[in-house]
Formats: C-alpha cells, structure tokens, sequence
C-alpha cells in the first residue's frame, strides 16, 4: 500500500513518469508504445506469464528485449510449451547472450536434445540455467490443502449425438488421410487438428459444429449439458458454489440460458469482460451459486 502505482491504459508519453514507484501495463501497450518503454531507463522489469515472449521473432517479444534494466525477472507456469527455441527467447531476455544466438543454440543443445535424446546435453543445459531458475511447486505452498479429488463422470451420447459423432469421424479421417498422402505428417498437423475440434464439440453439444447436418433442428441432444445440469441441480440445493470451465464460450451460450430457464444464478469470465472485478467479487460474496469461465 505504500507504493504509488500507475497503471499505463493508453498511449501516453512516458516523459511524465515520475513519481511512481510501480508502472503496470498490459503487453499490447508494451508493443504499441514499444520506442517509448525502450527510452526509458528501469530499476527493475518483471515479466508475468513471460510465454508471451517466447517467439523471438514477434514484434511483442522485440518490444520486451528493447526494455533496458538493472534487474530482470520473469515469472511462468509454462516456460516450455513446444520447443527449447521458446527457452532460448526467455533467456534472451534475461541474460542476453549468455546461450549464444539462437543458431549456435540450436546447434549445441536444441538440436542434440530434440533430435539426437542426448541426455548428457540435457544436464549440461539444466546445470548453466539452474542458477537463474526459483521453481515452486505446489507441494511447498499448498502443504494445508487437501488433495485434489478427481471425479470422472463417464457419459454414453444419445443416439443422434452419436451418429453424428460417427459421420464426423468418417469424414474428418477421409480428409486427414487426404492431407497426408498430400503433404505428410507433419504439414498435415492444422487438419489433424481441426478433426479433433470437431470431434470435440460434438461430444460437448451437436450444435457446436459448423455443419449443416448439425443445425438441423432435430440434433440437439447433449448428453454433456444434460449431465452438468442434473449435477448442478443437488450441488446447489446442498448450498455449493461451482465453478464450470469450459474451452468453448460457445458452450457457456448454450449452458447460460439452461440455468436462466431453472432460475439459477450465475456469473460469467470470458475474453471479453471486461469488468472482470464485480462478477468474481458477486461469486465470493455468495450472491450467485454458478462461475461460468
């Protein structure tokens, strides 16, 4: 609380800083204002969910290796998401050119661990890095929380859901196999993906999938929202507060107007709240049973 704070909105000259002890400002600020923050002399420079930067080439990643400081920190859940490359990026920034350019990186470690498994090189690089590594893990800051409780609820798909499930299938393999024999594996990976997704938000809800069949009106069954409904339902009774996540707002669409139809209360946190404050501080204070995300 003795910290004065500012909170950099919108574009703005940075000349008239002081005196504030903490700026804070979001990563498209950092780029859109990136020759200004660069201008700017900092004592130290944090950088959460730091994975933003981990393509070197992207003008945001730029805007953070432009930043000039006494100290550095970065903070991240997921510092390697696909390749050692993204590593590279993030130490580049900390200590730039302490694993050399990215070439001579992926020469000497990148390469020999990922194509080689060389496990001698492996070490090598977690020995140079571990200084400048603090990992916390949820054993030494959870040790009063109970363990987690894993409940799988297994579901069978009525039979329309699952005939639609079956013509997806079928086409989505047809067109796969298609991409393959075209470009190969590797550069079939995007219509891998999309089989996937489709085969996905059929299992969620019929009319998640972009097909024609699928918005026909007699497709509608959900084994999914039927499920989650007849869950909710003595969850609530029992006075519970629950969150729900879900990976499609879609879903949360179709979910939302089922529990307005049973007079259930909700909230929801999607990308684009942006009063994200007032829905988290309602579902604290008890005023609503359901935290759609």
């Amino acid at each position: 609380p003795t910290l004065k704070v500012r909170a950099y909105h919108s574009h703005r000259s940075l000349a008239d800083l002081g005196p504030f002890d903490l700026v804070i400002a979001s990563y498209g600020m950092l780029q859109s204002d990136a020759e200004a923050f660069a201008a700017q002399h900092w004592h130290s420079v944090v950088l959460d969910e730091a994975q933003v930067i981990k393509n070197s080439a992207t003008k945001r990643s730029q805007a953070a290796m432009a930043l000039t400081a006494d100290f550095k920190m970065i903070a991240s859940g997921t510092p390697v998401e696909n390749h050692l490359g993204e590593l590279w990026s993030l130490f580049e920034f900390l200590t730039p050119g302490m694993l050399g350019d990215v070439k001579a990186f992926s020469k000497h470690f990148r390469t020999p661990i990922e194509k080689q498994k060389r496990a001698d090189i492996r070490q090598l690089l977690a020995k140079r890095l571990s200084p400048f590594i603090l990992r916390r893990i949820k054993e030494q800051v959870a040790r009063d929380l109970p363990d987690k409780t894993v409940i799988v609820h297994e579901l069978d798909l009525s039979s329309m859901q699952r005939d639609l499930y079956e013509t997806v299938r079928t086409v989505s393999a047809q067109k796969v196999l298609e991409e393959i024999n075209k470009k190969g594996l590797n550069r079939a990976q995007l219509a891998i993906l999309d089989a996937m997704l489709k085969l996905r938000q059929v299992c969620c809800d019929p009319r998640l999938v972009k097909l024609a069949v699928s918005q026909t009106p007699s497709i509608t069954d959900s084994a999914k929202l039927e499920a989650l409904i007849d869950l909710l339902e003595p969850l609530i009774e029992n006075g519970r507060r629950i969150l729900v996540f879900s990976q499609f707002t879609s879903m949360l669409d179709l979910i939302a107007p089922e529990l307005e139809a049973r007079e259930i209360k909700f909230v929801q946190l999607r990308g684009d709240t942006t009063d994200r404050v007032t829905p988290v501080n309602r579902f604290q204070a008890g005023e609503v049973s359901v935290f759609l995300i």
